[in-house]
């Protein structure tokens, strides 16, 4: 992990990292039964959930995004540097070139690119069934079934969709935060270790 906090809460412990992915997956369920009370999924609830994706992705989990917990699966970090110090300003003034960021920070090491691979691996098992009953469902769409309404198979091919959507983008990096050990063990539990050695 990148980063320790989220909104000002401590995220090393495994369990805080669990309540996290728990509480995140509870709003976009939430979200997404909202999005239908709106307005059946159409359009502007449809932009308003892929925004919500979009913050999750970019603020809380990362992954995709250079900001939330987990570093860059591409190991690359943002294209603009942050502010200047004044050190860095008087150079900038000076040469009038722009510092760039540090990339050391983003880069994965074998292990995380171990954990990157394993976590999509485990999360594109259960999108591939997903992805199964959509094409069940397509294949019921050319050739309807009698006891199916007409007007229904659509509603459930996007009520499967919407879902596979979401956990293609949210599950690897929920998977690594829900799998990853604590982060700093405790100070007690240090001292319990030593004493029993």
């Amino acid at each position: 992990m990148r980063k320790t906090t989220v909104f000002g809460y401590n995220m090393e412990k495994q369990a805080s990292r669990r309540r996290l992915v728990a509480v995140v997956y509870a709003v976009l369920a939430l979200s997404m039964a909202g999005c239908w009370f709106i307005d059946r999924l159409h359009v502007s609830s449809f932009y308003l959930y892929f925004f919500v994706l979009f913050f999750v992705n970019q603020k809380i989990f990362g992954g995709y995004g250079v900001q939330g917990l987990v570093k860059p699966f591409t190991g690359k970090g943002p294209r603009n540097a942050p502010m200047p110090s004044n050190l860095v300003e008087l150079q900038l003034r000076l040469t009038g070139a722009l510092p760039t960021p540090d990339p050391n920070p983003y880069r994965n090491d074998e292990r995380e690119l171990m954990r990157r691979d394993r976590a999509h691996y485990q999360a594109y098992q259960g999108i591939a069934v997903l992805l199964a009953f959509m094409w069940f469902l397509a294949s019921w769409d050319l050739h309807p079934p009698r006891f199916i309404p007409p007007g229904l198979l659509p509603i459930l091919l996007y009520c499967i969709a919407l879902p596979a959507v979401l956990l293609a983008i949210t599950l690897p990096q929920a998977i690594i935060l829900w799998t990853e050990p604590d982060l700093a063990p405790d100070l007690e539990e240090q001292a319990h270790s030593t004493v029993q050695a």
